[in-house]
């Protein structure tokens, strides 16, 4: 019997070979223009060599400004559109699906010259303030995103995730311990998100993610629970799938341990009736396929462990008792 790890998982138009995704992160391999190189190249289309399912490019700045770092990869500009073809075209050819996390990194972003955020709170004591976006900056980041689609879909790519967590711009306005304003953006704390997701759908009908942080861990921050209500606005808006990870919204100790998020991906799979992947220390075939098994979510987010095994499907597989197909290159190691 096929491990259900390894079984087909259909979003909208989109089939993955299997459940594995890798999840994206941070490289700080761009140049200040914020194109692929030759780093991305390799180290994304391995990933497709070794038989993920969906490979997920790191987070990309919908603006120089919203990049968490100067070396950033981008999507705010046409010129960086080629790259990113040449990147997907890469990773298709192994069999692998693609997507691209987009994102504004808001109090978080550590590029020079004045950075935005819903309101003038930094993120720690060693953070610059950031000046509170007016209006207009709503508006023009809003666009940015939609822009930032477009230029995914131009790219190829098959399925987008909107960074709505960790402490970035999205994540900043969904919570009061980073949103003290008095307009409509700080009564109803949803709304940035919310008009972001009609932006980016007006452009784009692919397969549509969001990554949360589903609980801030600080006892004036939101929970789970917060997040199962805005997780059941999300699917009313028709995002597909909630990417469910934690925290870094503000400085808290965590206590971090095998799988410690996954309860956060089962309870919003469960009660706002939408499909999750799970994140958070999975290293193994074995816990992998436990959380598909026990439908606590519907797919896996593998992060260090693929920086450390870029085979990673082949190791679960065998872990598992499974055989999986090799690379044609590779058929006489596998």
């Amino acid at each position: 019997m096929t491990a259900k790890l390894f079984e087909p998982y259909t979003i909208k138009n989109v089939t993955l070979k299997n459940r594995i995704v890798m999840s994206p992160m941070c490289m700080y391999s761009a140049e200040a223009d914020g194109k692929v190189n030759d780093f991305h190249l390799t180290h994304y289309i391995s990933r497709a060599a070794g038989q993920v399912g969906l490979i997920m490019v790191e987070a990309s700045g919908v603006t120089p400004q919203g990049r968490i770092s100067e070396n950033d990869l981008g999507i705010w500009s046409d010129e960086q559109i080629p790259g990113l073809r040449k990147l997907v075209d890469g990773i298709k050819q192994y069999g692998s699906k693609t997507s691209i996390q987009i994102a504004h990194a808001g109090r978080k972003s550590k590029v020079n010259g004045d950075i935005i955020a819903p309101s003038a709170i930094p993120f720690d004591e060693h953070s610059k303030t950031p000046k509170e976006m007016t209006k207009e900056e709503i508006k023009e980041t809003i666009q940015a995103f939609q822009d930032g689609a477009k230029r995914a879909l131009q790219a190829g790519f098959d399925t987008i995730e909107l960074h709505a967590a960790h402490g970035y711009l999205i994540n900043e306005f969904l919570s009061p311990l980073s949103n003290k304003r008095d307009d409509e953006y700080g009564q109803d704390q949803y709304l940035f998100l919310e008009e972001i997701i009609n932006a980016v759908k007006e452009v784009w009908d692919g397969p549509l993610f969001v990554r949360i942080s589903a609980t801030d861990h600080h006892k004036d921050g939101l929970t789970v629970e917060d997040y199962i209500e805005y997780s059941k606005k999300m699917k009313a808006q028709g995002i597909d799938l909630i990417d469910c990870s934690t925290g870094a919204l503000v400085n808290t100790s965590i206590n971090v341990y095998p799988g410690y998020q996954v309860p956060y991906a089962e309870k919003i799979r469960q009660e706002a009736d939408i499909p999750t992947g799970a994140v958070g220390l999975i290293t193994h075939g074995i816990q992998a396929e436990e959380i598909l098994q026990n439908e606590r979510a519907d797919l896996i987010f593998i992060a260090r462990e693929l920086l450390r095994d870029p085979y990673w499907p082949r190791t679960a597989a065998k872990q598992l008792g499974t055989k999986i197909e090799a690379p044609k290159q590779y058929s006489r190691g596998w």
